[in-house]
């Protein structure tokens, strides 16, 4: 009897740890799951069906999509133009994606009124015209820097070809610095109306641009930090010593404003 006791007291135990060691296992089995980023979707640019851009001297394909507000990898697909994004003078490249196309004007014909009858032509309703609403900004997930020191004399305006960023004062030789990290994909003077123009790529879906500068200071190529200098401050295809920075989010100007800290 003692000996079926104690055997029976040894069964019971080990079923007991046994049922332990199960729970345990069960409690630290956890399931990992990678954190959803919206900044891995992106929208594709606005393509201009129809249109073809020549490609000029000195030309590179991030001053192209810069110039016509488009993302360069969305110009380079619809191209079929591998990194580096090698592009020669003379060269046509399109502005739209192979299935796009020039758009058809179709004509309609006037339907007549019956004999004897006289209609008037109804006018059409006045257009309701409504103020270009700032559309709410997207995350960068970095902090941004203001660029140069100065008061502000141009604010961007939705929609408005000629203020797609903002127009800081100062003095001829002040420091321009990068907003932010980044590397610089263009470093001249090709696109008419920003005068010796620096632009950095932050990651695949954020620039920024420098314009108005007295002298370029990095290559393109070269990568840069947030707050270095990267030129001095002038007023080339300006009217006075100035900086215009922009801000553009898969090609397409962005506020400023509203990812510069408040100063």
């Amino acid at each position: 009897m003692t000996t079926t006791h104690h055997s029976g007291t040894h069964m019971m135990r080990a079923l007991l740890i046994g049922l332990a060691i199960a729970t345990l296992a069960a409690c630290s089995t956890t399931v990992v799951r990678e954190p959803t980023s919206s900044s891995s979707t992106r929208k594709p640019s606005q393509a201009k069906p129809g249109a073809t851009v020549r490609v000029q001297r000195g030309d590179t394909l991030y001053g192209i999509a810069f110039r016509n507000g488009v993302d360069v990898k969305d110009l380079a697909a619809w191209n079929g133009i591998a990194p580096p994004y090698t592009i020669y003078p003379g060269q046509s490249l399109k502005l739209y994606p192979a299935s796009g196309s020039r758009p058809v004007a179709t004509t309609t014909t006037p339907t007549r009124p019956a004999t004897g009858t006289t209609t008037r032509p109804t006018p059409p309703p006045a257009p309701i015209t409504r103020p270009a609403a700032t559309p709410a900004p997207a995350n960068s997930g970095f902090a941004w820097r203001w660029p140069a020191d100065g008061h502000l004399i141009g604010r961007f305006v939705n929609g408005d070809a000629t203020k797609q960023g903002v127009d800081i004062a100062g003095s001829n030789g002040q420091a321009v610095r990068a907003a932010a990290d980044g590397v610089v994909v263009y470093s001249g003077a090709g696109l008419v109306g920003y005068g010796e123009l620096i632009i950095v790529k932050h990651n695949e879906q954020w620039l920024s641009a420098y314009g108005h500068n007295r002298k370029r200071l990095v290559n393109e190529g070269q990568s840069v930090k947030a707050g270095q200098q990267i030129a001095e401050m002038g007023s080339s295809g300006a009217s006075r010593e100035m900086l215009h920075f922009e801000i553009r989010h898969n090609g397409k100007p962005v506020d400023p404003l509203q990812y510069l800290p408040a100063r």
